[in-house]
């Protein structure tokens, strides 16, 4: 067989990141999710509810879902990165979990626009998140592989950003080509799908969930080409076995201090911003009244954002170090929240707007490109730092234990933006939660060594 360059490997590697980001992009952010929230608030005012009421009680619906599938990932990702290790083989694991994207993305094309099956749609999604989250967790440990400490850091921003870019391309495809406008024309004025599709059952925006499918599918076989593995004869283990290698690993975080702040940290700000990448389309719909359209080109602010501050942080983790990159970008989105949170269709911090004031809208536009960009930083920074964190002897079990740090709480936004909107009645209100996680996650950062902490894995192990 041709030897894989280290350069071509990179490439493949990085296309995981490209197949796969119109997951989040399109299903949870900017499409589906958005469309998903006016679905279930037409089926709620069709209840009898009044619109307030109807609006929070869509949002809480979308919450508790994504509190669901985070507390299965969560529990999960370390078993899985056990059962990887003691096995010693990362790609059936990958290629399982791909089918659970498939399908659930696919799957998505079914939605009922009365809110019939609004529960199986939510089943279908979370199969599909779920195995985009546990397959993720597989590529992640494969990051050490690809270059040196001093290297992987740019190498994580780069693929950060070449998925971004993966995203936008697949956003702006579906916003030109298949999502209905008002008059039932997409944003380039054409019939959706080219005609082929019928506007009136909303098919053009329901395709965005075999689009995605089909994404996938074609975009992993570079992936697969070009990432190979060596295959490691290791005696065939149990799920007993992964179990105790878990519990060993959590154990030993005692005695790796940096590390275990490293992980609560992390997942405190993660969560945070999932929080915000879940429930800023549904923010833009309920709060603002956006369009789906409307959100799509939000969107595509968003996502081009996070391609040039993914690569630009890969530039800076590389001079600086990813802990002084991720300090910054907190600090932005903790500010950039803040004013969100403060702000509605009718007043500013408080402040009165006149009718039809377009404040809000630039500023939602603003927030969007922040959130995009400082996110892109912010997770490409937290996987290099974890990378220092990473025995190499065990590298899928130590991601896994950085997929339950990011995934053990992922319920916790989403929990806490269910209470906050229910308590307040106000989806504007309910997104305030992050804003704390956000804090907390920073102020434990303190503690986190940013060389990581090399020096204790043979104490560990």
């Amino acid at each position: 067989m041709t030897k894989i360059s280290a350069r071509k490997k990179i490439w493949g590697w990085w296309f995981f990141d490209w197949a796969s980001q119109p997951y989040h992009t399109l299903l949870v952010t900017f499409i589906f999710g958005p469309f998903f929230a006016v679905v279930a608030k037409e089926y709620y005012l069709g209840a009898g509810l009044d619109s307030e009421v109807a609006k929070a009680n869509a949002q809480s619906l979308w919450a508790w879902n994504m509190a669901i599938a985070g507390l299965i990932i969560g529990f999960g990702a370390p078993i899985m990165g056990a059962l990887a290790d003691t096995r010693g083989r990362r790609r059936p694991w990958i290629i399982g979990f791909s089918v659970m994207y498939v399908v659930g993305a696919f799957a998505l094309w079914f939605i009922a626009l009365d809110g019939s099956n609004l529960f199986l749609m939510l089943g279908f999604f979370s199969l599909g998140f779920i195995g985009a989250e546990y397959a993720l967790i597989f590529i992640n440990s494969q990051l050490p592989e690809l270059g040196t400490e001093e290297e992987v850091g740019e190498i994580s921003g780069s693929g950060f950003a070449f998925g971004y870019f993966g995203g936008l391309m697949s956003l702006i495809i579906v916003l030109v080509v298949f999502a209905e406008m008002a008059g039932d024309k997409t944003i380039a004025g054409l019939s959706p799908g080219f005609g082929l599709l019928d506007p009136e059952q909303k098919e053009g925006t329901r395709a965005v969930g075999p689009l995605t499918a089909v994404w996938y599918l074609v975009f992993m076989i570079p992936y697969f080409r070009w990432v190979h593995e060596p295959l490691v004869k290791k005696a065939r283990s149990t799920v007993s076995d992964a179990l105790g290698l878990l519990k060993k690993s959590i154990g030993n975080l005692k005695n790796r201090k940096s590390l275990l702040y490293f992980l609560i940290s992390s997942m405190l700000y993660r969560d945070a911003l999932n929080g915000l990448y879940t429930f800023g389309g549904i923010y833009a719909n309920l709060v603002l009244d956006w369009s789906v359209p409307q959100i799509g080109i939000f969107g595509i602010v968003g996502a081009t954002s996070a391609v040039f501050f993914s690569w630009l942080g890969g530039k800076l983790d590389k001079k600086y170090g990813p802990k002084p990159v991720i300090i910054g970008a907190v600090w932005v989105l903790i500010a950039m929240a803040f004013v969100i949170v403060n702000m509605s269709r009718e007043a500013f911090f408080g402040m009165p707007l006149a009718d039809g004031s377009s404040l809000p809208d630039n500023v939602l536009m603003l927030a969007g490109a922040t959130f995009g960009g400082m996110g892109g930083i912010l997770q490409a920074a937290s996987r290099t730092l974890m990378v220092r964190h990473t025995d190499p002897a065990k590298p899928t079990e130590s991601f896994g234990l950085y997929g339950l740090s990011g995934r053990a709480t992922a319920f916790l936004a989403p929990i806490l933006i269910g209470i906050a909107t229910t308590v307040t009645g106000s989806a504007r209100l309910g997104v305030s939660p992050v804003i704390l996680l956000f804090v907390l996650g920073l102020i434990l950062l303190r503690w986190v060594n940013p060389k990581g902490d090399s020096e204790t894995w043979s104490n560990a192990s």
